[in-house]
């Protein structure tokens, strides 16, 4: 195996060298950005770089969090997974309406995506809370509408990111298959192949690179997003992103440690995404 890497390298034409060469300032300068940010805020969270005192290393920060910590790093990825599957459902669906020729659904999925978050959060609280307008449209004023915002299961918060992540997620998957399915999936009508048959063994393979990258992204996002889940989610427990603002914004400076563990921990879990989602990448044939 390493024989063969070596030959690969060995056998790259001068062009791939110079594309490789091209864009290593901008990895550099991303590099230095995001890593000395990543590694600024772990240092303070093991007490490496206190705003007064003698540096000295410990883990006081994430035990001061105690089962707080633990929760939040639960609900953390229970709104994750669980809003990622959904919008990749969902954009999957949109982006393979859109090849079949309704082009509608991909315009929608574009004009989803230029919406800020925070405006998706407030249209979704003005739709789903229990006087918001779904509920006045349906009669259901007398208390008995379901407490979709701020409610015990974050649904409203669910549903804000997969809304919005879906149409990320249709864009990536259309943009990828609109030049390439067309050609196979006529050659494997042509021999026979039903619609099921072409979806399972040409549409799905061709699509699963962009499916993968476009669900790594959008868990990253919901991961480390603050103001959907701070706007209809409800006060406790919290996510490790509201987590760690209220403990950075508060007046007690000696809580800055204690944020900065929960933003590490939340940094760490989209971390081993983003390198699941890499490893698996990598043994897909779009990738060699």
């Amino acid at each position: 195996m390493a024989t063969k890497r070596a030959r690969r390298a060995v056998n790259a034409s001068p062009k791939s060298w110079r594309s490789t060469i091209g864009v290593i300032p901008a990895v550099l300068l991303v590099a230095l950005v995001v890593g000395g940010g990543l590694g600024t805020v772990a240092l303070q969270s093991l007490g490496l770089m206190p705003l007064v005192g003698t540096p000295e290393l410990s883990v006081d920060a994430y035990s001061a969090l105690g089962d707080e910590l633990w929760r939040s790093v639960a609900l953390t990825l229970s709104i994750a997974v669980v809003s990622t599957a959904l919008a990749t459902v969902i954009g999957l669906t949109v982006a393979l309406t859109a090849l079949s020729g309704r082009r509608g659904a991909l315009v929608a999925a574009g004009l989803t995506v230029s919406v800020p978050h925070l405006i998706g959060a407030a249209a979704m609280a003005l739709l789903l809370a229990d006087s918001g307008m779904l509920a006045r449209v349906l009669g259901v004023t007398d208390g008995g509408w379901p407490q979709v915002v701020g409610g015990p299961w974050w649904i409203a918060v669910v549903l804000e990111y997969a809304w919005k992540e879906s149409g990320f997620v249709a864009v990536v998957v259309a943009g990828t298959l609109a030049t390439r399915v067309a050609a196979y999936d006529e050659s494997a009508a042509t021999l026979g192949a039903g619609r099921w048959a072409r979806l399972r063994l040409i549409t799905l393979p061709l699509a699963r690179p962009a499916l993968i990258a476009s669900a790594a992204i959008s868990f990253a996002y919901t991961v480390g997003s603050y103001e959907v889940a701070r706007i209809l989610g409800r006060p406790y427990p919290e996510p490790l992103s509201v987590m760690a603002v209220r403990l950075f914004t508060s007046i007690d400076l000696a809580s800055r440690p204690q944020a900065a563990a929960a933003a590490t921990i939340a940094a760490a879990l989209t971390i081993v995404v983003a390198t699941a989602a890499l490893h698996f990448l990598r043994r897909s044939a779009a990738w060699k």
